[in-house]
């Protein structure tokens, strides 16, 4: 209820012309702006249906559909950001605003090679698809290395997949900011169950010596598979960091949603595996995924001397709301 009607405030307060940007039919077929230069990366994979507007989510800096928080007024921005805060709890709304303002400080660290003109913290779109409140609908908050995606069916709690936070810098190394790391939790987190591993362990855990370049779940791609070490070859303690790890990513959405997907995880939690690839040490290109059947969380620190982080939330069942509308619709066709 609380995100039905911060969308509805939203959209009342825009003119017809920004109400025309921001809204979408919610199986609205894709469309490419304008500016845009190739089809949606989501139909690089031909085993999946090519995308509708809704589906044609990605974290790098292109054209996009929507509308951008630079095309807003004041009023407009702060009832944005009402509706974006229904979707997060405190830190993860702190994650996604912070990954914004880093497109100033890329600003400043491109200006010589990109002019300064790419970069900017008022790019990022949000889109509504279909009616608030009339079911089912969603809403999308978006640009580089944010892509938020919400889904509301049959008066459950909302699809909060396709997750994606990025950032870059990774950590900030000079200027008034120098020491920021948004998603430092991460990395720290990921870094310490490495570590804890013995030798046995790791030859389970470690599946290449070094770290892809990206992460393999990105969008129009769902092919990965659990590797590395189960859950059950973990040691209590080694296990208990393993969650503080699921709770730092799913806790990034509202806690009541956020405690629904952990119950899920923990409910199949025996077929968890760990994998991790690349240095074991700050600095070092290194990269790990946390997986269990269509479940995964993914994290990449390569680019930019390993200072550039990209991470993924996925749930293969219900990104975009799949299993949601699939019970919403059988529900509809049996009345």
């Amino acid at each position: 209820v609380e995100m039905e009607q911060a969308a509805k405030a939203f959209l009342v307060a825009l003119s017809d012309e920004q109400k025309a940007k921001a809204s979408f039919a919610f199986g609205a077929a894709y469309d490419a702006p304008a500016a845009a230069k190739a089809p949606p990366v989501a139909t690089s994979n031909p085993a999946l249906p090519p995308p509708d507007e809704r589906r044609n989510w990605h974290f790098i800096p292109r054209p996009r559909r929507g509308l951008a928080i630079k095309d807003m007024t004041t009023e407009q921005r702060l009832l944005a950001h009402g509706l974006l805060a229904t979707g997060l709890s405190h830190r993860g709304y702190t994650k996604a605003v912070s990954i914004m303002s880093l497109e100033s400080v890329l600003a400043i660290l491109e200006k010589d090679r990109r002019g300064g003109a790419v970069r900017d913290p008022e790019l990022y779109f949000f889109s509504i698809f279909g009616t608030p409140g009339k079911e089912p609908w969603g809403w999308r908050v978006e640009g580089h290395h944010l892509s938020l995606n919400f889904t509301a069916a049959g008066g459950v709690a909302p699809s909060v997949t396709p997750s994606f936070f990025g950032t870059n810098p990774g950590e900030v190394m000079e200027g008034p900011r120098k020491g920021t790391r948004i998603l430092g939790v991460e990395e720290d987190l990921g870094r310490t169950l490495v570590k804890s591993l013995d030798e046995a362990q790791r030859k389970k855990a470690v599946i290449l010596a070094e770290a892809p370049k990206e992460i393999a779940n990105v969008p129009g791609r769902n092919d990965s598979k659990p590797e590395g070490i189960a859950w059950g070859d973990l040691t209590d303690a080694q296990r208990e960091t393993l969650r503080a790890l699921l709770r730092e990513y799913l806790f990034r959405n509202r806690p009541d949603v956020a405690a629904d997907e952990l119950k899920k995880v923990s409910k199949k939690i025996d077929g968890l595996h760990f994998a991790w690839a690349g240095g074991f040490e700050r600095g070092e290109p290194h990269y790990y995924r946390v997986q269990g059947g269509n479940f995964v969380l993914e994290y990449d620190n390569v680019q930019n001397g390993a200072n550039h982080v990209h991470c993924v939330w996925r749930d293969f069942d219900h990104d975009f709301g799949a299993d949601l509308l699939a019970e919403h619709y059988k529900a509809s066709h049996a009345k």
